[in-house]
């Protein structure tokens, strides 16, 4: 079972492709939530998260 699951994993897509400008707006915003963490390491996945839902909601409050 878990052999599957990782065959499933590895055979997806690589990466997804983001609308222009929403790379850079979502690592400008990382950037900025990992020093206002006062640059510790450790986070980078969480600030990356953190800031492509900071970024949509930005998105999607625009368009209201």
């Amino acid at each position: 079972m878990k052999t599957s699951a990782k065959k499933q994993l590895a055979t997806g897509p690589a990466s997804i492709e983001l609308p222009d400008g929403m790379w850079e707006r979502i690592s400008q915003k990382a950037y900025e939530l990992w020093r206002e963490r006062g640059f510790r390491e450790g986070y980078a996945l969480q600030d990356w998260l953190d800031a492509e839902a900071i970024v949509m909601e930005e998105i999607h409050e625009a368009r209201e």
